[in-house]
C-alpha cells in the first residue's frame, strides 16, 4: 500500500509506510482538506475515440488539479466531492471535530479520512470512538462510512459485530446520493447507540468468568487441528495460540484476566498488532481494510464467548 500512498497528513504518530506530512495537532476539516493534499474537485468529460465520436453513456472522471483521469464511469455515477465527504463528517459528528488523518490512494482514485470523537468510558477504559470515511472516485467501489472505537490503554480497536447496532453504512455511487447521504446521517447519528451497546456488552463480558479450560477449548475451537494435519499447520496453529496467550497475559489486561472480555481483548490485540505470518505486500492495505470491515478472527472469538 505504500507505493500507493499518493498524499497524507498524520497525527503525532508516523505511518507504517513512513509517508505523509506529520502535523501535532488534528486539524479541522478546512485545513485538512489541505494538509491531505485533497483540495482538488473532480469533474465529468464526455469520453471520445479517435475521430471524435462521443462514447454515449459514459464518463471520465477526472481531477480538476492536474486533469488526471481517475476513471472511467457510467452517466448514472454521483460524484461525492471530498469536500463534501469533510462536511458530511463535521455534520454528522457535530462540535470541534478533529481530524487523525487523511489521505488518497493510487493517483487520486481512493480518498478517507478519520476523525476523532469524544472519549467515553467502557468497563473503566477510556475508549475513543473514530468516524472512518473512505470514498472511490474511480468506480471501482462505494461510499463507506464506520465507527471504529479505539481502546486508549493498548490502542486496540473494539471492532466487534453486535447483533443489537451496526457500526457501518455504505451505498453505491447512484440514485439519489442526497437522500443516501442523509440515510447514513440516520445510521451513523446512533453511534452512541453502538457505543452503548458496546458498553453493555463489555460490562456483561467482564462479568462472564472464563476458565483456563474454558479458554482452551475456545482456543481449540477459534484455531482448530486435527490429528491427520501436516506438522506445518500442527506447528501454525499452535504459534497462533501461543501469540494469542502473549497478548492475554499482558498488563493492559490483568485486571479483566479470566474474563470473557479479557479474552475478547486479548484477541483484539492480537489482531491489531501482531505481525503476519506471511508478510505479502496487500497486508497493510488488508489492515486498513479490516478498520471498515472489522476482523474475522475476532468476529469469531466475540461469538464463541458471547454464546458459553
Amino acid at each position: 500500500m505504500a507505493a500507493n500512498v499518493e498524499t497524507m497528513f498524520y497525527v503525532r504518530e508516523k505511518p507504517w509506510h513512513g509517508l505523509g506530512t506529520c502535523v501535532e495537532e488534528a486539524p479541522t476539516s478546512a485545513d485538512a482538506l489541505r494538509l491531505a493534499g485533497l483540495d482538488w474537485e473532480v469533474k465529468q468529460r464526455s469520453i471520445q475515440v479517435c475521430g471524435g465520436a462521443k462514447i454515449e453513456n459514459f464518463k471520465a472522471n477526472v481531477r480538476s488539479s492536474d486533469g488526471a483521469v481517475l476513471g472511467v464511469v457510467s452517466d448514472r455515477y454521483q460524484i461525492v466531492q471530498n469536500a463534501e465527504a469533510f462536511s458530511f463528517t463535521d455534520e454528522l459528528i457535530g462540535g470541534d471535530v478533529r481530524y487523525e488523518t487523511a489521505g488518497s490512494l493510487q493517483n487520486g482514485k481512493k480518498i478517507w479520512l478519520l476523525a476523532r470523537m469524544p472519549a467515553q468510558k467502557i468497563v473503566g477504559d477510556d475508549v475513543e470512538p473514530y468516524l472512518c470515511f473512505s470514498n472511490t472516485h474511480d468506480g471501482s467501489g462505494a461510499i463507506r462510512v464506520c465507527m471504529t472505537p479505539i481502546r486508549v490503554v493498548c490502542n486496540n480497536t473494539l471492532n466487534l459485530a453486535l447483533n443489537t447496532a451496526s457500526r457501518s453504512w455504505s451505498t453505491k455511487h447512484v440514485g439519489d446520493i442526497d437522500h443516501k447521504m442523509q440515510e447514513a446521517r440516520m445510521c451513523l447519528e446512533m453511534a452512541d447507540s453502538y457505543m452503548g451497546e458496546l458498553a453493555e456488552y463489555a460490562d456483561r463480558l467482564a462479568n462472564t468468568k472464563v476458565t483456563d479450560d474454558e479458554l482452551n477449548k475456545l482456543l481449540d475451537e477459534m484455531f482448530p487441528v486435527d490429528e491427520n494435519d501436516s506438522d506445518r499447520k500442527k506447528n501454525s496453529v499452535q504459534k497462533a495460540k501461543d501469540e494469542f496467550m502473549i497478548c492475554y497475559l499482558r498488563p493492559d489486561i490483568a485486571q479483566f484476566l479470566n474474563t470473557g472480555w479479557g479474552v475478547v481483548n486479548a484477541m483484539s490485540d492480537m489482531v491489531s498488532h501482531s505481525a503476519p505470518r506471511r508478510a505479502s505486500k496487500s497486508y497493510q492495505e488488508n489492515n486498513w481494510g479490516r478498520i471498515m470491515d472489522g476482523h474475522k478472527l475476532l468476529d469469531r472469538m466475540t461469538s464463541l464467548v458471547g454464546v458459553r
